[in-house]
């Protein structure tokens, strides 16, 4: 047979593999593949070849998808040529290298006459399962994987790398279920996989198991130590019934059900090894919806919908696109995803020589992605976005324009943030009296420059300008804008949070509960600002000493936030936190053991079982109990830490960095939260609780160092005195109080050095603490499990 050569545009970079898997759904698999096949190869003004390789040799489908019925060969006469040459180089005497007997197979192997072509207007090509003769089924059926791969372990992996040097996308669409083709496919070929799911737990768990045992496998062999990239693919979604559609995403608390949502995130965060993780955006997005092109498998990608409205499942795939084709994350946020691929490609352009008028562009859209990367709390990403971003505004449109000093403005405050001060308050002196200069001193642009420049000289320690620059902007607002304000108010919070960190509680209980009702009457009681002081007020009224009035404020806040965020949402969390606090301040253990038992619940739920945070909080629950008597639930606990202890693995167990990602930053911590929120007191607790021991006083008084190192972002030194203090805080003698402010201080310093390690290794100390106070409160018994 005359075999027509295949002509490719040529490749700047080598392709992507990508594999299609369903543990059940096929259709919806190979219709997911196909759509997605034909917008790639559609793209670039249809210059980008697409290969789709037909790996379901059991239920084989795509060729009817594209109308190619004609007999021809395909994978399986392909794989039997590659197992017959492998035959034949066996007789020689020479060992060979593994990979380099792959290469030589497939390059003597002519791949061409196994592709055709199926679609004449743009370059997408398919290998189909094989020639589907009289003998195809039992010839499907005997093909030995298990036995190709031991033959040369290499072959599908070079198979796949050999295909991406011909073609910018292969995507693989493999079989159902769980079988060698399917780890084939799963394991050795893809950079990527497409892991469709109906919301079932059959498919979830089939999809689970695949998922586990495709990155364990890269994590543990030394020669496929590559990055998978996975994005689940919701399918039978029924978009007319609403309630059960939530259900089946969010869950059912009530009747203990879990949605997908969190049962995927729960398998990323495993897999990946990330402490925190939300895919809130990427599911909003991407849901194949259940309609009848879906359920039969019709060429929906041949015919796809012109409008790409938002009912078409070709914007659900394009919208997927975004994601796949940059290799990000899915719970990287769709804003993200689009801001960083249009600063990709402006960079680009800019790198070739392209006009100077993208740079605008492109500082608009460093502004934006910084804005994201600062309410996210990734501080250093959104720092690095308004350097570049003030820098490319300063040189086009000069210091003094708008847009410049509001980057200006943001880029201080980040660099007061991470510690900067010096640089910070330069930033601010500069753009205080530029923005005078320009606008005058009253203008609410120069009234926020300036209260800026006020939190950072109290950072610095300077608390007599910062107050006199406080008073001085209350004046100018008051007399401006009027003593009800929004931006009165928030000139007032900034003089109350100074003064808290003076020490000065008393009048800043006073200024705070003025905001407090101020913004109470303008806002509502329950507005995201009205929460935030209320939360800083009951902390200072801890503070003082006045705990009714601080735990009635703080209940009405932690209510407010599982109303409107939910019980697992890090507000929520850091409401209950600061509750639990002011409850063991009143001795009132039942409410601790409450508090505690719904943040450990929460916890486990959103960062894993073996998350420093999640045992933490489990470690406090277990004293409690012990402290209230009840000692057999407190043994249980504890078993069941000092069991997960034993189970989670140490920091050199051999996984690769690049398979797995590295943790996420957390900040659920007592004293994370007060920093973020700048009303952490440099003072010592004053209650009588603190008071009770020498002991206490000289750890009160080596705390208050490192929350002023801490504050100062002194690093180097901050861990120093946090290694040194560690085992002080867990004795037995450490009153509670003063030891939950040393565990979240010594848990803040490893945060914000990002070292995993040192955060579990500090949470098994506390289990360990507790193991031997639980040992000594049963009268020295050995603690078992119940």
């Amino acid at each position: 047979m005359e075999i027509k050569r295949i002509t490719l545009p040529p490749l700047a970079s080598a392709g992507e593999v990508t594999t299609f898997y369903a543990f059940e759904s096929g259709a919806a698999r190979s219709m997911a593949l196909s759509s997605m096949a034909v917008l790639l190869s559609g793209r670039q003004n249809a210059t980008v070849p697409v290969l789709m390789i037909d790996f379901d040799t059991a239920a084989p489908g795509l060729h009817h998808t594209f109308g190619r019925s004609a007999e021809r060969p395909g994978l399986l006469e392909y794989f039997q040529a590659c197992r017959d040459h492998l035959r034949l180089l066996g007789r020689g005497p020479a060992a060979r290298d593994d990979a380099a007997l792959a290469r030589q197979v497939l390059e003597a192997v002519d791949w061409e006459p196994f592709v055709e072509r199926v679609d004449h207007s743009r370059p997408l090509y398919l290998m189909r399962a094989g020639r589907f003769d009289d003998s195809y089924g039992e010839r499907a059926d005997q093909f030995d994987w298990d036995g190709l791969f031991d033959a040369c372990p290499a072959l599908f992996r070079c198979f796949g790398e050999f295909m991406a040097q011909r073609f910018a996308h292969v995507l693989v669409d493999a079989r159902s279920g769980r079988s060698a083709a399917v780890s084939i496919c799963t394991t050795l070929l893809p950079r990527r996989l497409v892991a469709v799911f109906t919301p079932d737990q059959r498919s979830l768990d089939g999809l689970s198991g695949v998922v586990t045992r495709a990155i364990d496998y890269r994590c543990s062999h030394e020669d496929e130590q590559r990055p998978l990239l996975v994005y689940p693919l919701p399918a039978a979604i029924d978009s007319a019934d609403v309630q059960r559609r939530l259900q089946w995403r969010r869950g059912d608390p009530q009747r203990a059900l879990a949605g997908y949502q969190s049962v995927i995130e729960q398998l990323l965060r495993q897999c990946y090894g990330l402490a925190r993780m939300s895919l809130d955006s990427y599911f909003d997005e991407i849901q194949l919806q259940q309609i009848h092109a879906v359920a039969g498998a019709e060429p929906l990608a041949c015919a796809a919908d012109r409008d790409g409205d938002r009912f078409s499942l070709e914007r659900t795939f394009a919208t997927l696109l975004d994601w796949m084709t940059g290799n990000y994350f899915p719970w990287q946020s769709h804003a993200e995803v689009r801001l960083c691929a249009a600063i990709g490609a402006a960079r680009e352009r800019l790198g070739h020589g392209a006009a100077t008028a993208l740079s605008l562009p492109l500082a608009l859209d460093l502004h934006q992605l910084g804005l994201l990367y600062r309410d996210l709390g990734r501080v250093d990403e959104a720092l690095a976005c308004f350097e570049e971003c003030t820098s490319l505004r300063q040189r086009l449109l000069g210091d003094e324009h708008t847009d410049t000093r509001a980057s200006r403005a943001l880029l201080a405050v980040l660099l007061r943030q991470q510690g900067r001060l010096a640089e910070a308050r330069l930033l601010q002196e500069l753009l205080v009296d530029d923005c005078a200069r320009l606008l005058g001193t009253d203008h609410p642009d120069t009234l926020a420059a300036r209260a800026a420049l006020a939190a950072t000289l109290a950072q610095a320690g300077e608390f007599a300008r910062a107050l006199a620059l406080h008073e001085q902007l209350i004046e100018a607002s008051e007399r401006v804008l009027g003593c009800g304000h929004v931006h009165t108010l928030d000139r007032l919070a900034g003089q109350a949070q100074t003064l808290a960190r003076h020490g000065e509680f008393s009048r800043a209980r006073m200024v705070y509960e003025r905001v407090l009702e101020g913004r109470e009457r303008l806002l509502g009681g329950e507005h995201e600002d009205s929460l935030r002081c209320a939360q800083q007020l009951a902390a200072l009224l801890l503070e003082l000493g006045d705990l009714g009035n601080a735990r009635k404020l703080q209940e009405s806040v932690a209510a407010a936030r599982e109303r409107h965020a939910g019980p697992d949402h890090p507000s929520t969390m850091q409401a209950r936190e600061l509750l639990a606090e002011i409850m063991a301040a009143q001795s009132d253990l039942g409410g601790v053991r409450g508090m505690l038992e719904l943040l450990a619940k929460s916890r486990e739920r959103c960062l894993g079982a073996d998350h420093p945070d999640t045992i933490t909080s489990q470690t406090r629950l277990a004293s409690t109990l012990s402290e209230q008597g009840d000692l057999d639930a407190a043994r249980r606990l504890q078993q069941k830490l000092v069991n997960l202890r034993e189970q989670v693995p140490s920091s050199d167990d051999g996984h690769p960095q690049d398979s797995k990602m590295p943790p996420a930053r957390q900040g659920h911590g007592v004293e994370a939260r007060w920093l973020a929120e700048g009303a952490q007191p440099a003072a010592v607790r004053r209650s009588g609780i603190l008071d009770a021991a020498d002991t206490g006083d000289s750890l009160a008084h080596k705390l208050s160092q490192l929350q002023e190192l801490n504050d100062q972002r002194c690093e180097r030194e901050a861990r120093a005195l946090a290694d040194s203090l560690r085992k002080s805080v867990l004795r037995r003698n450490v009153p509670p109080l003063l030891r939950l402010r040393g565990v979240a201080l010594i848990k803040q310093v490893y945060q914000r050095s990002n070292d995993k390690d040192a955060l579990l290794a500090f949470a098994q100390d506390e289990v360990s603490a507790l193991q031997q106070a639980l040992t000594d409160a049963v009268g020295g018994r050995p603690v078992s499990a119940q």
